[in-house]
């Protein structure tokens, strides 16, 4: 295997200067702003795609699925993609994938619709896995601050699509059009990006110092599995992106099912949004204290099933007391974010810690959309399927005790093994 590394190019890094500097955050504004827009503008919208394009239960349940799917199986390549052009080319290349994609669902069809919906859920994922070591190398000093400006910017994006993703295609006339208008945005941030892809320089990579080198060894990712702590921030990131996407998929159609307008829905999933942005900052000043992980962690698991219960027993104009609790739940993806960035002896077994979370967790996490969705067609009511959210809430909340458990000096390891096997979490 150390062969092979010798011949990947070195890694690129930017040259210092303010300029640099300060395009690099805006970058990572802009990047965050993408992530969710994408998703949760398609979101507000189903209910008027399917009425225009005329698709039928299984193309409506495929959709929703699509981007945790996509996000296992690109976000499994980005180490191999950043090892051959490097970080920041990888992000660029990922924003022009994300922008072309979004602009071919303006083309009124099925089958477009689909395609372009892949295309841009490809270069997400690309962009979930390559910013965090964006953030760590070339912002090494500041990585608290810049992953949070990056989570809350995620959620401001998602909040915009998801008000503004209706109102729009109104204006626009065609739901088609009022996805690909989201295009314009990527674009914007392909601009951005461009300088610095260009400024990168090489520098000597530090792989062949690193015995163990854990990100770029298949074997090494697997031994991810076999650590305890790798296992749990594993299963938890599957169970909450489980819960995440399938919210934020059928959340408007649900509340549109009981009366509810749908530019009012559209509005509902852009405040769910909206609420974790200063439960974001709160919750993240909490986690940096480790005697506060496990409150910060309890507060998110107690909100997502209080507001699942309400969701599921109170009338539809108690939404809005729905939505802010779900919204308070779903602020624990950042809290797992903090957990994975602090596991690892190094960088590189941190990413492949992530690498294993993201792709097993996507993976998994894509049969909640489609299962809802099949869920529903079955029993003909949303009711079935939030009591199956509420016990994928259950064990979020069992986990998070186990994975808040550990000591300062980390997870036991497994007897009987050795521990050149593991992976340090």
């Amino acid at each position: 295997m150390p062969s092979s590394r010798t011949t990947d190019p070195p890694a690129v890094v930017l040259p210092r200067g303010r300029w640099i500097t300060v395009l690099g955050v805006l970058a990572v504004v802009l990047v965050g702003l993408n992530l969710r827009a994408g998703i949760t503008s398609a979101a507000a919208l189903f209910h008027d795609l399917q009425a225009v394009l005329g698709y039928g239960p299984l193309v409506a349940a495929i959709l929703p699925s699509i981007p945790t799917v996509t996000f296992a199986f690109a976000g499994a390549a980005t180490a191999w993609l950043v090892r051959r052009i490097g970080v920041e080319r990888t992000i660029l290349l990922a924003l022009i994938i994300l922008a072309a994609g979004l602009a071919i669902r303006a083309i009124p069809s099925v089958g477009m619709l689909l395609v372009g919906t892949v295309a841009g859920m490809c270069g997400i994922a690309l962009c979930n896995v390559a910013m965090p070591s964006f953030i760590r190398e070339h912002y090494a000093h500041r990585t608290s601050a810049l992953t949070g400006t990056y989570t809350i910017t995620m959620s401001l994006g998602a909040t915009a699509a998801s008000a503004l993703g209706v109102p729009l295609a109104r204006q626009l006339g065609s739901p088609s059009l009022g996805l690909a208008a989201w295009s314009i945005l990527a674009a914007v941030s392909v601009l951005v990006f461009l300088p610095l892809a260009i400024a990168g320089r090489p520098r000597p990579r530090q792989d062949a110092a690193d015995p163990v080198a854990p990100a770029e060894s298949g074997g090494s990712l697997l031994a991810v599995l076999r650590t305890r702590k790798g296992l749990l921030i594993t299963g938890f990131f599957t169970v909450q992106a489980l819960l995440v996407y399938s919210l934020i998929s059928w959340l408007p159609v649900i509340l549109i099912s009981r009366g509810m307008a749908p530019a009012n829905a559209g509005i509902m999933l852009g405040l769910m949004q909206l609420v974790t942005i200063p439960a974001t900052v709160v919750l993240l000043a909490m986690a940096t204290r480790p005697h506060l992980l496990r409150p910060a962690f309890m507060v998110c698991c107690v909100g997502i099933l209080l507001g699942l219960c309400c969701l599921i027993l109170l009338p539809v104009d108690f939404s809005v007391l729905s939505v802010v609790l779900l919204g308070l739940g779903l602020t624990i993806f950042p809290l797992l974010l903090v957990v994975i960035s602090r596991s690892g002896r190094n960088a590189a077994e941190t990413t492949a810690i992530s690498t294993v979370a993201q792709s097993v967790g996507y993976l998994v996490a894509s049969a909640g959309p489609f299962g809802l969705a099949l869920l529903h067609t079955r029993t003909g009511g949303w009711t079935g399927p939030l009591w199956v959210l509420f016990a994928v809430a259950v064990v979020q909340l069992l986990l998070a005790l186990a994975l808040t458990s550990d000591g300062p000096s980390g997870p036991g390891r497994r007897a009987g093994r050795s521990p050149r096997r593991e992976v340090a979490a």
